[in-house]
């Protein structure tokens, strides 16, 4: 009998044992009951991230125009110029945090004396590191123990029409002045005083305000990046009348690290001048398309040692007279020529001296590809 009560007591020892040792959801103290198979865990994915905005680029958010002047400010400086016995004043922005500061060229070039001015009223004495007069940068340099702000340069090329933008600079000699608008047109061409007619492309047209003073200051986006540097304005009087311009921020990223290091840039050079290929004049030449029509090559230029044949006899249409009888550029590598400056911007964007390119043309109603290599613009006089 009391073997028999031992293995009944034993049983219900094991029993209680395997209940106890069950998992108890701790919430209920209820056991957990098993699974009869094994339970497949779903794997989460990851969401689908969230895209930035084309201008992020790690910028948080767009900021407010007084948030944005608040951001920049320290950064944008005034710099005041003697030349003999004149003066003049212009803008600037920090580039390096070790003294390296942006302008244009027009404003410091022939200067006998450079005075930077910040925004706390210390001021230096700067010295010229690299001029370009092709695109009117210029980079000089002040010394100073202090560890300055430098802007972060955007990216110029995602711009669209509409845009807001704000300038901040020293129109008038008013120090840290600033004016917001719109980006009104981008892909413009630039025409640069006292340079033989050579243009400056890929340039961003604005309405926010630009005056004497402001040349050389930082066009920014809403994040508070560089997009462009002020460098002109459209105007009968002389002051701001709703069209300004600036050097976009990518031919910044370019050219300024050249003038640093070499104190100049090397523009590629293709040697050609002409018209577009209006349809008045394609029409009269039996030409069914846009392009370049070329009327002039530069000797022992890219283009000559290419074999691009320039026009050899006049002719008038609406009063204006042409060179005909040369090639028409319709194509620069995979990019359509509709115009001159297509083939500007694109050399500017995406080339530099020693790069080989196609050059698509039309030649008595056949299309022919030539093949040629791009040289330094050898001086300021000639074609682009």
């Amino acid at each position: 009998m009391k073997r028999v009560v031992s293995i009944v007591l034993i049983a219900i020892a094991v029993i209680a044992v395997f209940y106890y040792l069950k998992p108890v959801d701790i919430y209920q103290n209820k056991p957990i009951e098993e699974p009869q198979q094994p339970i497949e865990v779903p794997i989460e994915k990851p969401k689908t991230p969230i895209i930035q905005d084309k201008h992020l680029n790690g910028e948080s958010e767009i900021l407010t125009l007084p948030q944005l002047f608040d951001k920049v400010k320290d950064s944008v400086v005034k710099i005041s110029v003697r030349v003999g016995i004149n003066e003049g004043v212009g803008s600037g922005f920090v580039y390096t945090s070790d003294g390296y500061i942006i302008t244009n060229n027009h404003v410091v070039e022939g200067a006998d004396k450079i005075t930077v001015t910040f925004p706390n009223g210390i001021s230096y004495t700067a010295r010229i590191i690299g001029r370009d007069a092709y695109t009117d940068l210029a980079v000089i340099k002040v010394n100073t123990k202090e560890e300055l702000k430098p802007l972060i340069l955007g990216d110029s090329s995602t711009l669209s029409v509409g845009e807001e933008v704000a300038a901040i600079g020293n129109p008038f000699g008013l120090s840290s002045s600033m004016t917001s608008g719109i980006v009104s047109q981008l892909g413009r061409l630039l025409d640069v005083p006292n340079a033989g007619g050579f243009v400056i492309p890929d340039v961003i047209q604005t309405d926010a305000a630009i005056n004497p003073g402001n040349s050389g200051g930082p066009l920014l986006d809403m994040y508070g990046r560089v997009v462009g540097v002020n460098t002109a304005i459209i105007s009968r009087t002389g002051e701001f009348s709703g069209i300004g311009f600036a050097v976009p921020s990518n031919t910044v990223k370019k050219v300024v690290p050249a003038l640093i290091n070499e104190g100049r840039y090397r523009h590629p050079w293709l040697g050609v001048s002409g018209s577009d290929l209006t349809p008045e004049l394609a029409s009269y030449m039996n030409i069914e398309a846009r392009g370049f029509l070329v009327m002039d090559v530069i000797d022992n230029s890219p283009a000559a040692k290419a074999g691009i044949k320039k026009g050899d006899r006049e002719v008038s249409i609406d009063g204006r007279v042409y060179l005909i009888g040369g090639d028409v550029i319709i194509g620069v590598d995979e990019v359509m020529v509709r115009s001159i400056s297509d083939i500007l911007i694109y050399l500017q964007r995406e080339k530099v001296v020693g790069d080989e390119i196609t050059i698509k043309i039309i030649r008595d109603g056949k299309m022919i590809n030539l093949e040629t290599v791009l040289e330094e613009r050898p001086n300021i006089s000639e074609s682009p």
